[in-house]
């Protein structure tokens, strides 16, 4: 019989601790549930993963990978749409990792190296945003002095931040469940757009709500 690869492996336990993380929360997730899960020997799992700050760890690298890659797509934005569009995969990534944001006080209280790392996130999430601005001042759809510029987008960050931690305090049962993915991460690009709605101009405040509506009817 065919052996798995190490890697695989290693991958796997990944996939399933996130699968874990994101239904239940971190700290309600165990080791022992883990590889209980997966079906392997707690000494398989730490083989490949010798505590569960390495698990945490590995996850949070991904993210921050994949946020990295889509910040990027911060200086291309020139329109309302092309925001809602960057804002709206901004939630996904962010959803894709929920536990990090629903448990986020706690798991930095307790890793020191996540705690650190965080600051950078907060950091590059406000250079993307300041861009967003930017380039939507540039396109003309916005007007937006610099002191304006910082403040809002300071605001945009803590709510692109803190919104699934809404979510959940809002419906703790079903919020983070995969069956209202959707329509949580509309919300979420729709409040943290919406507080630009003083600074766009006729078009673009009309274009926003034109969005809204088609993924929000109740927005």
């Amino acid at each position: 019989m065919a052996t798995k690869k190490p890697r695989r492996t290693a991958e796997r336990i990944l996939e399933v601790t996130l699968e874990l993380f994101n239904r239940f929360g971190e700290p309600n997730v165990s080791t022992t549930l883990i590889s209980a899960e997966l079906g392997i020997s707690p000494g398989n799992l730490y083989y490949h993963y010798p505590a569960k700050d390495e698990l945490i760890n590995s996850l949070f690298d991904r993210y921050e990978k994949g946020l990295d890659e889509l910040l990027r797509a911060a200086d291309e934005v020139r329109h309302i749409e092309d925001a809602w569009l960057f804002f709206h995969m901004l939630f996904e990534l962010i959803w894709q990792y929920r536990f990090l944001y629903r448990d986020l006080n706690d798991l930095l209280s307790k890793n020191r190296r996540l705690e650190t790392h965080f600051q950078f996130v907060l950091k590059h999430k406000t250079r993307a945003v300041q861009a967003v601005l930017a380039g939507l001042g540039g396109g003309g759809a916005a007007r937006l002095e610099r002191q304006q510029a910082e403040a809002v987008a300071n605001a945009m960050v803590v709510v692109l931040t803190y919104w699934l931690s809404y979510e959940y305090v809002r419906d703790p049962r079903r919020a983070l469940e995969p069956e209202n993915a959707a329509a949580a991460m509309a919300r979420g690009a729709y409040h943290v757009l919406s507080l630009l709605l003083p600074y766009l101009d006729a078009g673009a405040q009309q274009h926003l709500r034109t969005l809204a509506g088609d993924y929000l009817p109740a927005a």
